[in-house]
Parts: C-alpha cells; structure tokens; sequence
C-alpha cells in the first residue's frame, strides 16, 4: 500500500491534469477540437473490464427494487477474490467498479468494508470507481428527471467515498438516454458513458437494439442513433457493455434455443457451455475484434461487466492472461480513459467508418458455415450475411438508417431500440432478408456511395 502522501500526490497530479484538460477544452473548444482533428486515427488494442458491486440484483429506483438481496455475494471476500483474479491476469491493468445506489447507502458492515476497499483499489491501482444507475435499465424503469438527480447525487457519494477531491471519469448505465447523456457532459464534466448494451433485445429487462457497437457520439434525438452534426451533437462517447459473438448476437433473446448474448462474459460462455467450450468461445469473440477487426479498423475494443455477485474469478484471470499472451500490446484500462482516449483523437463522428468480418466459431448459435460482414458509420450501420461454403451471395439481414428522424419514449417502457428499414432482430415483416440489389434505389446508391465494392456482390 503506497504511503498517504504518495496517495495525495497521485491524486493532486491527476485531479490538477483533468482540471487543466477541462479548462482548456472550455476556454477554447474550437481550438481542442481543431487540435484533435489533426491526431492520427487511433490505434491498438483495448480492453475494459467493469465489476459491479450491488445489493439487490435490480435496483430499479433508489427506493423499490427486484431480486433477493445479495449481500453474502457481494461480501468483502468476493471483492477481494475478483480483484486478486483481475491482476493475476493482467498486473498492470486498470479496472472500473461501478457500484449502486444502495451499495452506497447499506449501513451493513460488509458494504461499509466493500466502500472501504473500492477507495483503496484507486489509491492503489488507479482503478476507476464510479455508479451505476438503476440495475442497468434506468430509463426503462425511471424517469430522465429522477435519474438525473440520482446520479447527481451517487456521483457525490462516490467523490467522497474516494475522498481527496476524486471524480469519475465516466458513468457505467448499462442503458442510458440521451438527454442524460448530454446532462453528465454537461453538468457532471463527465464525456464517457457505457450507454448502451449492443445488440440487446428480448433478454434480461430491456430492449436496445439499433446502435454501433464501437464508440460514437449520441444524437440529442436518441442514445442509439450517432450525431449527425452540430446540432444534436451530445459530447459524451457513447460505450458498449459487452462484446458479442456477432452471429449469434443477430438472434431475437433466445430464438432458436440459442443465447444471442454469447461472447466474452461467463454466464453466458463458461456458465452454459463449460469451462472448454465457453473459454475458446470467449477468446473466438476477442479474435474478432483484435485479429480480423484490428486490421480492418486499426484498433480493437473489447468490453465485459460482471458483477461480483456471480462468481467466475479464475474465467476472469485466465482469459485476461490469454488476451495477454496472445496479444501482448493490449491495453487493459479502465472505461474512462479508454473513452477519453477515442474522444483525443474523435471530435466528431465524421470519421466513423467500422468494419467486421466474422465466420461462425461453431459455438451454439455461431454456425461455421456462415459468415455476417458489418459497416457501421455515421449515415447507417448495414449488415450482410452469407453461407461462406457454399459461396452464397450475402443477404441484407440489417439496414438502419441514421440520416432519419429517431425519437426516444417519452415514458419509461421496455423497449428503447432504433429500427426503421431492416432489423437484424427480424421481429417484424419488414425485417425479412433481402438482396442488395432488393433495396430501394436511393438505398442503394447511400451504401455503394459509402462501400463502392459492394456493387459487384448485389
């Protein structure tokens, strides 16, 4: 444990740094922005790794929640163990800790211990503690106004919990509105939100399918939709919270007796699969992103929330030790500086343009014989696949435009997608896989105006 006043020197030299990078960026955004524009496209691999500390499995508001109570799950032991599992791991990496509303607030010994800890883990690791609100569906179950003032407050308690004039650099959400989004910018100085789960729909207590999966500013019209100027702009960037396996992600819930949320988390892979299995589907779904989607988009992003509450320690150190050893220049930093990070080099969305390209990893779900290309940019994200054996021609299975008006519900309900032409999740007629060449001319002409080689293949 590093002394008290290497402790205050740290935090002075971090907090004095964020201070000055803010008070530039206000004094001169223009120039900030002019500067970033001038960076080169960032570059690497990145991992981000959140583990939740909680007390109730849903803690839909401040004062109802849902679920048993999970303090013996959430005891200072577990803490530790995941901790302990994070370094064996990765020694040098950062992690995220985001804990609830009533893990702030539960006078219990164990969460008096736990708050204790998660302050120590920033003294000692430079992990990043920060909230989250309402179990990871606040709009569904909330109102923005009540949110709002719920994560004003958390976002206080955390400060002082920490102590020593700590803020977050980003919010953990799980799903978070847009107008939220634009307030944490805005009225918090905090520019990184993990603000959507990719591709989600028909699974857990919400629906949220319609986004990008890599980093993007909001529109002011909808959380999912990328801003398409200056004025919806939301100068947050927008995270996912878990990296999928894209073949099986396309599936509605559990359609067909598959999970669609199979990848890199434990529940999912190791929990449903075994140890065997749900490990090389987790290292397949890494692949994706650090072999095939690096060289295609120059950098990596990989992403997973566990909460403590459900175990799988040693899935944890043995996938971040075979990340490592197989990708050795991987940075595995919290979610704040990875979002600053994309931000330094992104001040807009204008440079959006990512690509992926994924055969089945014969995982449930993931069929072999297939093949699923994604281009996601600021106009529209487009999605084709095709059975690779046989050399079929690809199929549109999701075009979302993002040049249309969207609009978020006014009221909390479940579901909070952005669908308009074509929907991977094919929950509606309209959804059914077309040709290319089956699309709407002036369709059409937006994706080989975007993606000229994509003519030949209509």
């Amino acid at each position: 444990m590093r002394s008290a006043s290497t402790k205050k020197n740290r935090r002075d030299f971090l907090i004095g740094a964020a201070a000055s990078g803010a008070a530039l960026a206000i004094s001169n955004p223009a120039g900030a922005f002019a500067a970033a524009s001038q960076l080169p496209p960032l570059r690497g691999r990145y991992l981000t790794h959140v583990s939740v500390v909680r007390v109730n499995q849903i803690e839909i508001t401040p004062t109802r929640n849902k679920g048993e109570d999970e303090a013996a799950d959430n005891r200072p032991e577990r803490i530790k163990s995941r901790r302990d599992a994070f370094a064996r791991g990765c020694p040098e990496g950062k992690m995220t800790w985001a804990i609830s509303w009533l893990a702030l607030h539960d006078t219990r010994k164990e969460y008096q211990e736990a708050r204790r800890m998660l302050a120590g883990y920033h003294d000692r690791y430079g992990d990043e503690v920060t909230f989250i609100p309402g179990g990871y569906f606040a709009p569904m179950y909330d109102t923005r106004e009540h949110n709002r003032t719920t994560i004003h407050e958390a976002l206080k308690l955390v400060s002082n919990m920490v102590g020593g004039g700590y803020r977050p650099q980003s919010l953990v959400a799980g799903f978070m509105d847009a107008e939220n989004q634009r307030h944490l910018a805005e009225d918090e100085g905090i520019h990184v939100c993990q603000g959507q789960i990719w591709s989600q729909h028909a699974i857990d207590n919400g629906d949220g399918d319609g986004g990008i999966c890599y980093p993007y500013y909001p529109s002011r019209e909808h959380y999912l939709k990328p801003a398409q100027g200056k004025a919806d702009f939301v100068d947050c960037v927008c995270l996912d919270g878990w990296t999928c396996d894209f073949l099986t992600a396309r599936r509605e819930g559990f359609t067909g007796g598959f999970n669609s949320r199979l990848g890199v988390g434990p529940i999912e892979s190791v929990g449903n699969l075994g140890a065997v299995a749900g490990r090389k589907e987790m290292m397949d779904t890494t692949a994706m992103h650090f072999d095939t989607g690096h060289t295609l988009n120059g950098f990596g992003f990989v992403t997973s929330i566990w909460e403590t509450s459900i175990g799988h320690d040693e899935d944890l150190a043995w996938w971040l030790q075979a990340v490592r050893e197989r990708w050795p220049d991987t940075k595995v930093i919290t979610e704040g500086e990875f979002g600053l990070e994309w931000r330094k080099h992104n001040p807009d969305n204008s440079k959006l343009n990512y690509r992926f390209d994924e055969k089945g990893t014969g995982a449930p779900g993931s069929e072999k014989e297939l093949e699923i290309e994604w281009f996601m940019n600021k106009e529209f994200r487009l999605a084709l696949l095709r059975n690779w054996e046989k050399n079929d021609p690809p199929m549109v299975i999701d075009f979302t435009r993002y040049d249309l008006k969207a609009e978020e519900p006014r009221d909390p309900q479940r579901e909070w997608s952005l669908m308009n032409v074509i929907n991977q999740k094919d929950t509606r007629p309209q959804d059914k896989p077309v040709r290319l060449s089956q699309l709407k001319p002036e369709d059409q002409q937006r994706i080989f105006a975007k993606y000229p080689e994509l003519k030949k293949r209509a």
